[in-house]
């Protein structure tokens, strides 16, 4: 092939349209309007551009280290509860929240917890498992780490979180049944129900 000499390739890319997307504070107000999404109590001014912002509950829990030292995952973990309005994290601590707001998920919605720049910027991580399948129906338990050298102090009421939401590309054959469903208050660790014969959901 002469070096003046070129092939043409045609590579034909399918267009598709997209029908699914995050919802921006239009269709979440839609949603809400239509009583396909409930958020309770809900204060129309935390609904962002393309999120909700969720507030903290006064249900708290602190891990209780077990008697030989180590947690065996498959093992149920024991926690302290603490049921106050204002809790103190100590330095590299964490514990177990809740939202104050009880939410509920149609089929067709997912939701993805974030932790607010602002409250990220002060030390504390809000979340390491964000995930809210459709369907999901309960108070949103938060895992927070306060990764300061020094304690820091919450109070129930302050915006701690968002929620993102997302339409699913198609309805899925099922909604979420899992062991988190209608959760009321701070629920700790299931996972020792993995070991269950059912799977423990």
């Amino acid at each position: 092939m002469k070096a003046s000499q070129f092939v043409k390739i045609t590579i034909h890319i399918e267009e598709t349209e997209v029908h699914r997307m995050i919802l921006s504070d239009s269709d979440i107000k839609a949603y809400l309007k239509r009583q396909l999404l409930n958020i309770e109590p809900l204060v129309e001014a935390h609904i962002e551009p393309a999120s909700v912002d969720l507030t903290l509950g006064s249900q708290f829990l602190k891990p209780i280290p077990p008697e030989t030292g180590v947690q065996r995952m498959s093992d149920p973990i024991a926690y302290e509860e603490i049921d106050q309005s204002r809790v103190v994290i100590p330095a590299h601590a964490f514990i177990l929240a809740t939202t104050e707001e009880y939410l509920t998920l149609p089929q067709q919605l997912t939701g993805f917890i974030e932790g607010r720049s602002s409250v990220g910027r002060a030390g504390l991580f809000i979340q390491n498992a964000g995930w809210v399948d459709p369907g999901f129906e309960g108070r949103i338990t938060l895992e927070l780490y306060n990764a300061n050298d020094f304690p820091l102090e919450i109070e129930q009421g302050q915006r701690i979180c968002q929620i993102v939401l997302a339409e699913t590309k198609t309805i899925p054959e099922r909604k979420y049944q899992g062991k988190y469903q209608g959760q009321d208050t701070t629920t700790g660790s299931r996972l020792f129900r993995d070991w269950m014969k059912d799977g423990g959901d």
